[in-house]
């Protein structure tokens, strides 16, 4: 895809002459009309075709119908099912057994007829089957498919394709990439990135560069002196002195808050713990906070979003902190220092479009007033006069500033702002019948001026080694239906800037052809549980694949998928563009259960120990493929053919509907109407799965006009959801959550939080409406495509 001509071409539906389709039935073109050879099946449908019950999902579609009609319907919740289910997609909708009865739409009539004419016909028409299904099996059997044309990989592809990925060539990549980056820079990596790719019979591998502004570390040491003493401290909690300079200055210039207001403070430490809305509106009635800095620790919200709360609050600065006690035990992190980013994404000269050729650039250095600066633990227990070791009877006692104490600080801040060149390196395999939707797989490479971690050499390694593996079966004729793009961005430290300029360049080709993004960035951050990230829509999917993959083994661990919000490059496809998501990495557990948001903080040394988690590269090669072992998730490698290769895109528009019912349940905020919507999206959302996506999956019923028009809605679904206004930090997409131990809708919690310090509840009278404006417009949208399905003259092509 070049910047000025993106592959992809435009798809004419054609009119067609037939009867339309009957109310109640799901009619389709003839089987001498379909073009069996284009199209085939994964899933093993027909014993579920054979399931009873779905002849009774039925819906009445009368336009007429008022929404105020279904406040008599029952809206308990507590029926509502799992996001993922072992059992399938459509096997999972014979359990909703109140929809059976809830929700139908009046069958056809019939003129009567005895039993005994049932019978017989009864009979004959299971005799008949059973015939069709042996004469299937043998003809299957002795006329195999050719793999070149078929649009679906068979399980045996799969192996063939995933088996060529082996742990030592990830290894050898990775410590490729190691040494080049210790001697060149981002361009050079860029380049022999986009050389590797290109001799393993990458495609259209091509440099797209933006210059973009960078905030950088400024050319001494930020520093905290304590006004009691005179005492001067870098961010370690080393003392400022000619010996620490002298011994670690590139250590001592790291820690920074990019994008920050610079300068010089002196003010009144006050102590903000996590920096929630009711701990201000209690500090905020003892103390004056105008030009005061906050102590703040990270976590447990979205840093941006605590940002804009001391804004609001009138502090001047803020020092900020990880707590011993939020991390792991076997984790000693007292002396580390780390870098954050205050940039919510993109180049912050070109706010919302691209920075290219002619763009007006905004003066946009600083982008808080506030001074921010990271500091270690160990600091803050110099600052507090705190013994750093706080651990007594194996439990750990936060870091707390005693509320009788004063500390008054002078702290100093200093950043540059730089126009710089960020270069991501962007490589298509095109696809076979759809080669206008794109199936996007991202990593990220290292930027100059950044901390130098090694988890970026992890992802490159990793989406390098499926290529390898891609490229060795389409040389023997092979290729996915639809076009994978394989990009490897530059900028992501300094707030995804690479992938956020690409997506603002070519947003309106994107818009209508991305189908999926599946994440690599920071593949390895621990070595004992395979953790993923996933789009309500592919939860499904990943369940399903771990479930079978693990069906031959006795001790098997459970499902680990979430919607939550993540970092990493994946940001502007959620929220920008709606495109269904999945992330796959290995963490720790404990990490796990640490609070949210933690890892905001890029530390310098904790991100350099790849190799020592990972010293045989098995957890690379389990995160690129499907191992021999039994894993936790279904990986990245197969979820990509998967999504590039199936008919029908798999994923799920109940589970969607499931996941806004299991938002509103238990929030006593939601007023009737909220929740009699989320009803009606399930409704259609159970009806749609059932009527169009089963029968679509069946290749006797499946016509390749239906499945692309089924396609186009599939891939939309998300897009509903994308609300206009977010509190900072907050995802714009509410399916996602703001950690794991919270199901209601993030921008509501949060409103009702931040009411509690307003006098009028007007924010949470707006956020209510952002909420039901979604589910209203998904709802709408699910029952427009069924219409299109209800009303489409089939026939000829």
């Amino acid at each position: 895809m070049s910047r000025h001509d993106i592959p992809g071409k435009k798809m004419a539906y054609q009119k067609v002459n037939a009867d339309q389709r009957a109310p109640g039935h799901s009619q389709y073109l003839d089987n001498d009309d379909l073009q069996a050879t284009a199209l085939d099946l994964e899933w093993d449908m027909e014993k579920e075709l054979e399931e009873p019950g779905f002849d009774q999902f039925r819906l009445d579609r009368a336009e007429n119908q008022n929404l105020e009609n279904s406040e008599t319907a029952d809206l308990n919740l507590d029926s509502i099912q799992p996001a993922t289910s072992p059992k399938g997609r459509f096997q999972r909708l014979q359990e909703e057994s109140e929809y059976v009865t809830r929700y139908t739409r009046s069958a056809p009539k019939s003129n009567p007829c005895n039993f005994c004419r049932l019978s017989k016909m009864l009979c004959t028409a299971i005799i008949l089957f059973i015939f069709g299904i042996l004469i299937g099996y043998y003809a299957h059997k002795n006329c195999p498919s050719n793999a070149t044309s078929s649009g679906t990989l068979d399980l045996q592809l799969y192996q063939e394709i995933l088996k060529t990925i082996q742990a030592e060539d990830i290894k050898n990549s990775f410590r490729n990439l190691i040494q080049l980056y210790k001697s060149e820079d981002d361009v050079e990596i860029s380049k022999k990135i986009k050389t590797h790719w290109t001799s393993l019979g990458l495609e259209d591998v091509q440099f797209v560069n933006y210059s973009v502004l960078l905030s950088l570390p400024g050319p001494s040491p930020s520093s905290v002196t304590l006004s009691s003493s005179g005492q001067c401290f870098h961010p370690n909690g080393q003392p400022c002195s000619e010996e620490a300079r002298k011994h670690g200055s590139q250590d001592l210039l790291y820690p920074y808050a990019a994008y920050s207001a610079k300068g010089t403070l002196e003010g009144e430490v006050i102590d903000v713990g996590y920096g929630k809305a009711d701990d201000l509106k209690r500090i905020k009635k003892m103390k004056n906070t105008t030009n005061q800095i906050a102590l703040l620790k990270l976590g447990k919200l979205p840093l941006l979003y605590k940002l804009s709360l001391l804004e609001k609050a009138g502090f001047g600065g803020v020092l900020l902190y990880i707590d011993p006690c939020d991390l792991p035990k076997t984790t000693n992190l007292s002396y580390d220092t780390f870098m954050v980013s205050l940039n919510p994404g993109g180049d912050p000269s070109t706010p919302g479009y691209p920075s290219v050729d002619g763009s007006f650039r905004q003066n946009r250095s600083d982008l808080t007033s506030l001074l921010v600066q990271p500091i270690s633990a160990s600091l803050v227990a110099k600052l507090i006069s705190s013994p750093q070791d706080r651990t007594k009877n194996g439990v750990c006692s936060p870091l707390e500033l005693p509320n009788n104490e004063e500390r008054i600080v002078n702290m100093q801040v200093q950043t540059v702002t730089k126009f710089k060149t960020v270069t991501n390196v962007v490589g298509y395999l095109k696809g076979l019948t759809s080669p206008d939707r794109y199936v996007i797989v991202g990593s990220h490479h290292h930027t100059a001026y950044s901390y130098n971690g090694q988890e970026w050499a992890s992802s490159t390694a990793i989406i390098t080694a499926f290529i390898r593996a891609l490229m060795l079966r389409v040389k023997r004729g092979w290729r996915p239906d639809r076009t994978i793009v394989f990009c490897s961005w530059g900028g992501t430290t300094f707030g995804n800037i690479g992938s956020y300029e690409w997506g603002e360049e070519f947003k309106k080709v994107l818009q209508r052809n991305v189908v999926a993004y599946v994440s690599l960035h920071s593949p390895i951050r621990g070595n004992s549980s395979l953790y993923s990230v996933s789009s309500p829509s592919l939860q499904q999917l990943v369940a399903e694949k771990s479930n079978f993959n693990c069906s031959r083994r006795a001790h098997c661990p459970g499902t680990n998928v979430s919607s939550v919000q993540i970092r990493g490059d994946a940001d502007y496809f959620i929220n920008h563009l709606g495109v269904p998501t999945v992330q796959f990495a290995y963490e720790d557990i404990k990490a796990l259960e640490s609070p949210s948001f933690l890892s905001e903080a890029l530390f310098l040394k904790r991100a350099t120990k790849i190799e020592e988690m990972d010293p045989f590269f098995n957890l690379h090669e389990t995160i690129t493929k499907v191992g021999e072992e039994c894993v936790y998730e279904q990986l990245s490698g197969e979820v990509i053919l998967q999504i590039a290769n199936e008919p029908v895109l798999p994923f799920n528009a109940l589970d969607i509907a499931l996941e806004v019912q299991n938002n509103l349940k238990g929030d006593q905020l939601n007023p009737h109407q909220l929740l009699a919507l989320a009803s009606r999206l399930r409704e259609s959302a159970q009806v749609f799965q059932s009527d169009e996506m089963r029968p679509a999956n069946d290749p006797k019923e499946r016509a390749p006009i239906r499945v692309r028009m089924l396609n186009d809605i599939l891939q939309d679904m998300e897009k509903s959801f994308l609300v206009q206004q977010v509190p900072p930090g907050f995802y714009r997409n509410i399916l996602y959550h703001v950690d794991e131990k919270t199901s209601q809708f993030s921008i509501l919690l949060e409103a009702s939080e931040h009411c509690k310090s307003l006098p009028s509840n007007e924010t949470l009278q707006e956020a209510l409406s952002e909420v039901l404006n979604s589910i209203n417009s998904a709802q709408v949208y699910f029952k427009a495509g069924l219409d299109v399905f209800e009303n489409v003259l089939v026939g000829k092509n």
